[in-house]
């Protein structure tokens, strides 16, 4: 159900889960490649005290996707009316994400707010269900990139899910590579995906956020050039702050921080380097739309809905 974007949508915290709560596990990007992968999310989620429902085709493949639009519409649509589950985990990424969008009841998901999950092509999700209904999602690991994480990426991704929130995150190696301490709301994710959302009925609104990016596989002129769309679009001059996560194979991650530094001199907007978040085994789960502070003098970010 399209809609008009709003920008002053009020922002929606979906109830936060307890051990015993049931996380409803959805395909909708690309299909299951590693089963040892998803046996060891799925281990980890029971770990932690909570049940998992799943849907009993969740390993069908369509070439690159995870079944048609309508299969994985329909997926997605089960779980979110479920009362028993609390939450949508995302099983992986890919791609896919985008194509769902216009199949999605998005009144029933704004009046019925769960906390949904993932990263990587998810980011679509995260930013246009936002966008659309004011959901805060948390934009942190996959089922199947929950085995690969270090101890203190999947306890934060836990604490963010239970409410057990330290409000504030002082990254052990960051890099301040423009100082300032602004205040915005949080958007991002994918570098890839983000762009693409450029100009369809789902992209979020840019005034006034604090931009996270990360991505992997691409060529160092590939994110020159996306980063280049999102300034010459005017998108990066909207922005109060900008952080960057890894760029996984993305070439020299300083020429990366370098570009993006260029494309907002005239802005002057602080921007962070080598955030915890992105493809590797440490990805720092972030609450997509929260209101946050970047403060560099303490190296800080801060907000009530962080981890």
């Amino acid at each position: 159900m399209p809609a008009t974007i709003n920008a002053s949508l009020p922002p929606i915290q979906a109830p936060h889960l307890k051990p015993g709560d049931t996380i409803g596990l959805f395909a909708p990007a690309g299909p299951v490649r590693d089963e040892q992968a998803f046996s060891d999310g799925v281990r980890i989620l029971r770990d932690y005290g909570f049940k998992i429902k799943m849907a009993n085709d969740i390993m069908r493949s369509d070439d690159y996707l995870a079944g048609t639009e309508k299969r994985r519409a329909q997926e997605f649509h089960e779980l979110w009316k479920d009362p028993q589950v609390k939450a949508l985990l995302a099983v992986r990424g890919g791609y896919g994400s985008l194509r769902l969008f216009p199949h999605l009841d998005l009144d029933f998901i704004q009046h019925t707010p769960k906390i949904l999950i993932g990263f990587s092509d998810i980011s679509v999700l995260l930013n246009g269900l936002y966008a659309k209904t004011g959901l805060i999602g948390f934009h942190g690991p996959n089922l199947c990139s929950l085995g690969q994480l270090d101890k203190n990426s999947v306890d934060l991704f836990f604490n963010a899910l239970t409410s057990q929130l330290q409000k504030s995150t002082s990254p052990p190696h960051l890099e301040i590579l423009r100082p300032g301490t602004t205040k915005g709301f949080l958007l991002g994710g994918n570098l890839a995906c983000i762009t693409h959302m450029i100009g369809t009925p789902f992209e979020p609104s840019w005034h006034e956020a604090i931009l996270f990016l990360e991505d992997i596989n691409e060529a160092p002129y590939r994110v020159d050039r996306m980063l280049t769309q999102l300034a010459l679009s005017g998108k990066l001059n909207r922005l109060n702050g900008i952080i960057l996560g890894e760029f996984t194979q993305c070439g020299d991650i300083e020429t990366t921080w370098e570009r993006v530094l260029e494309l907002t001199t005239e802005k002057n907007i602080p921007v962070w380097g080598n955030f915890p978040m992105g493809h590797g085994n440490i990805n720092w789960t972030l609450p997509v739309g929260a209101k946050v502070e970047m403060n560099s003098e303490q190296r800080a970010l801060r907000g009530e809905y962080l981890s």
